[in-house]
């Protein structure tokens, strides 16, 4: 299989995640807490991703100045289109409550809320791309780091949705088209990058982890502990050592 159609291949892969979490959050009835701490267990995976992965390797191609600067702007860019969608209605995207808004109560709100999702799963599929830019051979870590982290992102967001009033027509066509959308972001990241020295993408890496980060908090972190309360913390704790140790684990 060529090298740039593994890219889109593994990017579609992560992002199929986001189906299946879709999926048990529209048909299966989970306990709100169980939601929670499995959007903080996803929560730490990433958080220990972008950490280990993401900086790290910025780090060691492009030096502290490019690998700060990239981190501040991917966060400062995620947080200003993250602000403008919220004032659309889509600042509750990720809750599994009923606290996400109706087309009725909020007009336009469906739209924004598709947006955010997009503009959440992004930054994770161009750090798919870009990892085989690296002797050919996708980062296994990032692409399990994102696979799991998806799943209950799509959990949560699509029981809220449901609880909303949004059809299941909307709620599959938002993540399936997500995922496509996943699959051709880490196309883009391998073709786009390809063409730069490693220095270059070792800042759009950090641009990638400032904006998962900011994700992070701004939409995953606030939904865990809504409903896990005083055991968010630790189970994000176990999630970060799942992931930072299966990239010990790994080559």
């Amino acid at each position: 299989m060529p090298v740039w159609l593994e890219a889109g291949f593994w990017g579609l892969f992560a992002g199929a995640a986001l189906v299946v979490g879709a999926a048990v959050g529209w048909y299966a009835r989970l306990p709100a807490r169980l939601v929670a701490a499995v959007t903080a267990f996803g929560s730490g995976v990433l958080i220990s991703t972008l950490a280990f992965e993401l900086m790290d390797e910025a780090f060691r191609n492009g030096g502290i100045t490019a690998s700060a600067t990239g981190f501040v702007a991917g966060a400062s860019v995620f947080t200003l289109l993250n602000y403008w969608l919220n004032q659309k209605g889509a600042k509750k995207r990720k809750r599994s409550g009923g606290q996400q808004p109706s087309e009725v109560d909020d007009p336009g709100s469906g739209t924004a809320i598709a947006l955010g999702a997009l503009l959440d799963g992004i930054p994770e599929s161009i750090v798919i791309g870009t990892s085989l830019l690296h002797g050919g051979a996708v980062g296994a870590v990032t692409v399990a780091a994102v696979f799991i982290s998806n799943i209950p992102e799509g959990l949560s967001s699509a029981a809220g949705m449901k609880k909303a009033g949004r059809s299941r027509l909307y709620v599959f066509g938002v993540w399936g088209g997500i995922a496509v959308a996943s699959g051709v972001a880490a196309l883009a990241g391998y073709l786009v990058f390809g063409q730069f020295p490693p220095s270059v993408v070792a800042v759009a890496s950090s641009v990638a982890a400032g904006a998962i980060l900011a994700m992070l908090v701004d939409t995953m972190i606030p939904e865990a502990f809504a409903q896990a309360h005083d055991f968010a913390g630790l189970i994000t704790v176990a999630g970060f050592l799942a992931s930072f140790a299966l990239s010990k684990v790994v080559p």
